[in-house]
């Protein structure tokens, strides 16, 4: 990229002589206000100089071959400028010193970098990190490379390239080219993001182009069942064990406020007594390694009940015989036709259920909800718990009751 005009003259130097009187050769460079001069190791007497062309101009033998030097070493200045344009690295003085007198490293690319932190991740799965978010990386990684090739037309880029510009545009090619929503597309570039954080951290870019990236999510509403909803998926009698056994794991999330990937992992030693001498389960959240620890309802100890020597949970050492999430998602839909719910239902609807309408709109208090769902903090709660219309009429109904018992009161003392 030609960020800023060069410009190469060859002089003498006055002030330095050599034998017989003749003065040197330098040449100069001069990229966006700074300059790099250096001797030629040529000389030549001053009358025959040509200042203007920066040459010398009587043609003896000796001449000749200077000026040959001097235009070969002219190239060698456009040639490296050129480089630099070819690999996409900002004409800057810093970069052009290194090329120009062989001192650049080979500049680190972007797949590179981020192959890199893939492999890194993956031998690190089951102790810093899951499939789930390998696969994550994985998908930004691909939309990346997609990225270069379609913009640059290129392989890979070197993560100098990596700007506020680059990020919109990337931003723009996840939405257009590969039609991703605006969730899903600042997702992936906020992904992207912990790349380009790994390279500013270690002093291969100037600066953190993320500072001006202002791209943000849309809260995305996830209604929960309401209370009837919720009783006609436990009184439904499915005809299939398939779907006797989705119905029995979204019920257990239901009322145990547990996301898939946290149901998944249970096994028997993670239930124990609690302080009320009942059995409660004792996790860790994966997604934020915080404790959820949450009292067995009946409904939950039931269905712990009836898998507790299934085959599968047995072989696996596990609570419960989980499907996978993909899976538990599209049967989910055949059980809310046959439930007649009407409501976009995935497996995650269950714990913003169990956030309002088995919790919170049974009076639980928000704090408790927030420590069961193992939130970092309560505002993450009141994102899941929306209050329903029923609770706050509930609330609303007491407060009723209190100032029609004062006025009552009041009333009475006053007759």
């Amino acid at each position: 990229m030609r960020d800023q005009n060069l410009a190469l003259i060859f002089f003498l130097k006055n002030n330095r002589p050599g034998k017989n009187g003749e003065l040197p050769i330098y040449f100069r460079i001069t990229i966006g206000g700074k300059r790099i001069e250096t001797s030629t190791s040529k000389y030549v007497l001053a009358e025959n100089w040509d200042s203007k062309k920066g040459r010398i101009k009587i043609k003896t033998t000796e001449a000749c071959s200077i000026n040959g030097y001097l235009d070969t070493l002219r190239a060698k200045v456009f040639e490296t400028e050129s480089l630099l344009i070819r690999k996409q690295i900002p004409v800057n003085m810093e970069n052009y010193r290194d090329y120009f007198y062989g001192k650049a490293e080979t500049p680190a690319m972007i797949l590179e970098v981020f192959t890199e932190h893939n492999i890194r991740m993956q031998m690190l799965i089951g102790k810093e990190f899951t499939k789930a978010t390998l696969k994550k990386y994985k998908t930004t990684f691909k939309h990346v490379q997609d990225f270069i090739k379609h913009k640059y037309k290129k392989k890979d880029l070197p993560v100098t390239n990596i700007n506020i510009k680059f990020l919109n545009d990337l931003d723009f090619h996840i939405r257009t080219v590969k039609n991703c929503n605006n969730n899903s597309s600042v997702k992936y570039v906020r992904n992207f993001g912990k790349i380009v954080r790994w390279c500013y951290s270690n002093d291969l870019i100037e600066k953190d182009p993320f500072v001006h990236y202002k791209a943000k999510f849309h809260e995305v509403v996830i209604e929960p069942l309401d209370q009837a909803e919720l009783q006609r998926i436990k009184e439904v009698e499915p005809a299939t064990e398939r779907l006797m056994l989705v119905r029995d794991l979204y019920l257990f999330s239901c009322y145990t406020g547990l996301a898939y990937v946290d149901l998944e992992k249970l096994t028997p030693d993670n239930i124990s007594i609690g302080i009320d001498g009942r059995r409660w389960i004792f996790t860790h959240r994966q997604k934020t390694e915080v404790p959820s620890n949450i009292p067995l309802l009946p409904v939950a100890e039931q269905i712990l009940e009836k898998y507790s020597d299934h085959p599968k949970s047995l072989q696996a050492g596990k609570l419960l015989p989980v499907l996978s999430n993909q899976k538990l998602n599209t049967y989910l839909k055949e059980l809310a036709d046959i439930c007649r719910i009407k409501k976009h239902i995935t497996f995650h609807t269950a714990r913003h259920t169990f956030a309002t309408t088995v919790t919170l709109a049974n009076g639980v208090p928000m704090e408790s909800v927030s420590k069961m769902l193992g939130h970092r903090s309560i505002r993450t709660t009141q994102h899941y718990a929306k209050i329903v219309d029923q609770k706050v009429g509930q609330d609303m109904e007491r407060l009723r009751q209190q100032l029609d018992a004062a006025t009552a009161k009041k009333q009475l003392s006053s007759s």
